[in-house]
């Protein structure tokens, strides 16, 4: 083959085998709907290729291009060591099938595809380069597999496919801590657990970098292991010589792997259009197929759909069932399945209620897993139709005693050696703490999900199922109603109830079973087992707890606030020149464009204008005082609705506290939201909002403490995108916004005008949310020129901040995703779209990483917070984005923040040491206001 290359020959070797355990590992199980074929993995693979195919990556062009695959486990190196690859299991059941498609696929591609008895891909891929590169012509290697960086060199480069980003000497040195001819040598030493592949007991990647730059090379450091001065390493390589030398024969490349393949064979050629298309068609890959035929100009065959009835079941999982759940009605029958829980270390579980209100909410049943199907339920509360005298249903017979079953379930319930799952847990970790147990340890599946693909979809669990193992489950409405005839489950027949609760949980447990393997695999096992799931126990806790609110005061702050909104409305009346409803955007739309003419009227399907948020503030910038008012009128007319006359409804009967809820999947950044009702929106940044917070009250005896990041977004975007003048700043404890004002506009910090800092303050928060010139001018209510102009000063003044905001959009572009410094991964599925939607995806995807980041931080402290003060008489009661809530006895208000600021303060440690320091705010006082 050697002849055949010449000067200007470029060969591209794609790994075909890392390509397709890629693709099976990051996308879910897909089966053909047609024979239940599993076809994951291939679909990955044809992805993978058709972008390979499409892409104009800026890297030198091919010439020829071939796929090499590997042909099996068994190769030469077994004979030098029986033991390799000894450890490796052998390939999951469902993707056997799909490797002769793969080679199927390359060949629909119109690309050679080469694999050889005997030898490794990774050998293959070492002759061919080996082979161009002697012959004068060139090689890169699309892979970012470790064991190839040995070839890079003069005339051979790698390209790694996942983020498009080149591989030279450079990069293989930060890696390995030595160039590419030493790095056999290195892996010799390290040895490698993942191939069995022995090594040097005791000395890792950095020692035996460190080794061969001092000695030059494996043979003379063996041969002077005895200068070594370290007693126990020198004896290791003194024992281990031989070990070590049948190593580096292991990790070194065969580049007289014997080739049967000629130069015309791998010249690039374009993708023959009917045979390709023909070959997704028959795949049943309908959108790729699509795709494929409209750029080839080919026509795609129509793709006939499986009915939904048929959808196939995750692999290695019996269908699911209804009719085959045990409905358990004795004690024997429960003691069975307690056994078998003990037996299996795991089970999934679900609570059946009589409302979605976990806070007042009757329990009526108790679903449970050990198995995919084998699952049981436990009714406990169902009830008969009819009311008798007393307004009472009477209880169905036939069923267990709650306190009996609860008793007995308690122990397998609380065992730390017994893993409890769910769906959406924190919702029934809450329905059996009221009844005494608190569940431990726990699983996720919503949590799982969110953590793998927060961003592209929801995380119920009727989408899961049906999204990732073909099953649509049993729909509540069937069972309940909907409308004013509504049924509460209790009223349920439970030879209807049990197979919808036994599916639940059956559901749960096959949801698990699937996403558990693929937390490693995505790299995002951290994030779910450190920064989600820990938060099920400790937000279950700040939810119980609940809030006390002043109902008088509130019902005082509406009446004031009925009384502000009239005069505001006698206001507007006077402005507009005659009386209309000011809740009417119709309304309100022809006063300001039809009577008043003011320009920037929009009208939309129905012929009316648009009276939004935008577009008032729009009017209000350029100086008009009606639009302002009416902006006026409506903030404080939300605040009454929402808060001064909502909040007392939420007052618990039995607790006399307001109970919100937290979202922990409710913002793809990981930001918390609250609902039921929502305490995280109440603003402060106007006396009205401010005074709501007064109405949020402490027991006799206690007070609330409010501890707050300080600028803790801008303190991030100052460590990650290396900022000077800012980190600077936050280390002398200036203050951020005044320093930002006078790097711009070149005024002393002393004597500032405070309109010049609020400025300063707005581009601050602005920049971290990507604000545009007209966000801005709207913000501060000036010429969008000006805004425009105070936007260039900051980036000229900052450029470091336009550099991270351009790579940040780069990286997301590429990777679709950006990660927090924590390594949450945050999906940005719209940021290659185009159009008007194309901003606020970029705007998302620049902000991402810093509000994710600060999400993250506070996730750890809030994590660490119940055992800190676990002696002290104090609990914590809110979060609110950057700020905890806490009550706490008079007498230990001093301790409590002392102690939760250290908490706070040291999050981000010990996994990251952020070049700025974090600063905590606290206060407290009698109510809310006060402690803020």
């Amino acid at each position: 083959m050697d002849d055949a290359f010449g000067k200007g020959c470029h060969l591209h070797l794609i790994d075909g085998s890392a390509f397709i355990f890629r693709a099976y590992h990051a996308l879910p199980p897909l089966t053909r709907k047609s024979d239940g074929l599993p076809v994951g993995a291939v679909a990955g693979f044809c992805n993978m290729l058709w972008r390979y195919v499409q892409t104009d990556d800026g890297h030198t062009a091919p010439t020829h291009a071939a796929v090499i695959f590997d042909h099996s486990s068994k190769t030469f190196r077994n004979e030098i060591y029986p033991a390799y690859k000894a450890q490796r299991p052998e390939p999951p059941e469902d993707l056997r099938p799909q490797f002769p498609l793969t080679r199927d696929a390359t060949r629909a591609f119109n690309i050679a595809c080469i694999e050889t008895q005997g030898y490794e891909a990774d050998d293959i891929i070492a002759a061919m380069a080996c082979a161009a590169r002697n012959a004068g012509g060139s090689a890169t290697i699309i892979s970012s597999d470790k064991d190839l960086m040995q070839l890079i060199g003069d005339g051979v480069d790698m390209l790694d496919p996942i983020k498009n980003k080149l591989i030279g000497r450079d990069e293989v040195f930060e890696k390995f801590g030595v160039f590419p001819d030493r790095v056999v040598d290195v892996q010799a030493l390290a040895g490698d657990p993942v191939d069995n592949v022995p090594g040097a007991p005791g000395i890792g990647i950095k020692t035996a970098a460190l080794l061969i730059q001092e000695y030059g090379d494996l043979e003379t450091l063996l041969a002077r292991a005895e200068e070594i001065k370290q007693p126990k390493r020198r004896q290791t390589l003194i024992d281990h010589a031989d070990q070590i030398r049948i190593s580096k024969r292991l990790v070194t490349l065969d580049c007289d792997t014997p080739l049967d393949v000629t130069l015309e064979s791998l010249a690039v050629k374009r993708p023959d259009a009917d045979r390709l298309v023909a070959f997704l068609s028959e795949m049943e890959f309908r959108t790729l197929t699509n795709r494929v035929a409209e750029v080839l100009g080919a026509e795609a065959p129509a793709i006939q759909a499986a009915p939904a009835s048929d959808a196939p079941t995750a692999p290695d999982q019996p269908a699911i069932d209804a009719s085959a759940y045990e409905t358990v009605t004795d004690m024997a029958a429960l003691d069975a399945w307690i056994a078998a829980i003990v037996e299996t270390g795991h089970v999934a579980i679900d609570t059946e209620t009589t409302s979605l209100d976990e806070m007042q909410a009757g329990l009526v049943g108790i679903s449970l897993a050990v198995a995919p199907g084998r699952a049981c339920y436990i009714p406990l509360g169902h009830v008969a139709g009819g009311d008798d005298l007393f307004g009472q249903s009477a209880r169905v017979a036939g069923q267990l005693d709650p306190a009996a079953v609860l008793a007995a379930l308690r122990p397998v319930l609380q065992d730390p050696a017994i893993l409890k799952i769910g769906q959406n847990m924190k919702y029934d970790w809450k329905m059996l703490a009221r009844h005494g147990i608190e569940m431990t340890p726990l699983a996720d599946t919503m949590l799982m999900s969110y953590a793998l693909n927060a961003g592209t979809h929801n995380h119920g669990m009727d989408e899961l199922a049906e999204r990732y193992l073909g099953h649509k489950c049993i729909p509540i409405k069937d069972l309940i109603g909907s409308g004013k005839g509504q049924l509460n489950f209790a009223q349920v027949a439970i030879d209807k109830a049990a197979p919808y609760a036994a599916e639940d949980a059956d559901v749960t447990l096959r949801l698990w079973q699937h996403f558990a393997p693929m937390l490693p695999v995505e790299k995002v096992s951290t994030t779910y087992h450190t920064l989600e799931r820990p938060m099920i126990p400790v937000l279950a806790q700040m939810e119980m707890a609940g809030i006390r609110i002043d109902t008088d005061t509130l019902k005082r702050m509406s009446n004031a606030f009925a009384q502000k909104m009239a005069g505001l409305e006698d206001e507007i009346h006077g402005l507009a020149g005659q009386s209309f409803n000011i809740g009417s955007p119709k309304q309100l739309g022809e006063i300001l464009f039809d009577k008043m003419g003011l320009a920037g009227g929009k009208q939309g399907k129905t012929g009316a204008f648009s009276t939004s948020a935008d577009v008032l503030e729009d009017l209000a910038a350029e100086g008009h005082d009606l639009p302002a008012r009416v902006l006026d009128w409506r903030q404080i007319a939300k605040l009454k609705s929402t808060y001064t006359d909502a909040l007392p409804t939420y007052v618990h009967p039995d607790t006399g506290r307001v109970h919100t809820s937290y979202s922990i999947t409710g913002a793809q950044t990981g930001r918390l939201s609250s609902t039921e009702p929502n305490l995280q929106n109440i603003p402060i940044r106007t006396d009205e909002g401010r005074r709501i917070r007064q109405a949020f009250i402490a027991p006799e005896g206690y007070r609330l403490v409010s501890l707050d990041y300080s600028q803790i977004e801008l303190r991030i975007l100052a460590h990650v995108a290396d900022i000077p003048a800012l980190k600077q700043a936050f280390l002398d404890g200036i203050d951020i916004h005044a320093m930002t004002a006078s790097q711009m506009f070149g005024v002393p910090v002393e004597g500032m005008d405070p309109m010049i800092r609020r400025r300063a303050k707005a581009i601050n928060f602005g920049v971290i949310y990507g604000i545009s010139g007209f966000g801005l001018s709207r913000n501060l209510r000036i010429p969008r020129a000006e805004a425009q102009s105070f936007i260039d000063t900051y980036f000229e003044r900052f450029p470091e901040i336009r550099a991270y905001m351009d790579k940040t959009v780069a990286d997301a572009k590429q990777d679709g995703y950006v990660t927090t410094l924590f390594g949450r991964r945050i999906n940005t599925p719209g940021i290659n779209q185009s159009g008007p939607a194309a901003g606020g995806a970029r705007r998302a995807a620049i902000n991402a990483p810093i509000q994710g980041a600060a999400a993250d931080i506070i996730r750890r402290a809030m994590i660490r917070m119940p055992q800190a003060i676990a002696d002290l008489p104090a609990r914590m009661l809110l979060q609110v984005h950057d700020e905890l809530v806490f009550e706490v006895r008079d007498d230990a208000t001093v301790p409590l923040i002392d102690t939760a600021r250290r908490i706070m303060e040291a999050a981000a440690e010990p996994s990251l040491r952020l070049s700025v320091p974090l600063v905590v705010d606290a206060g407290h006082g009698a109510n809310w206001a006060e402690a803020h």
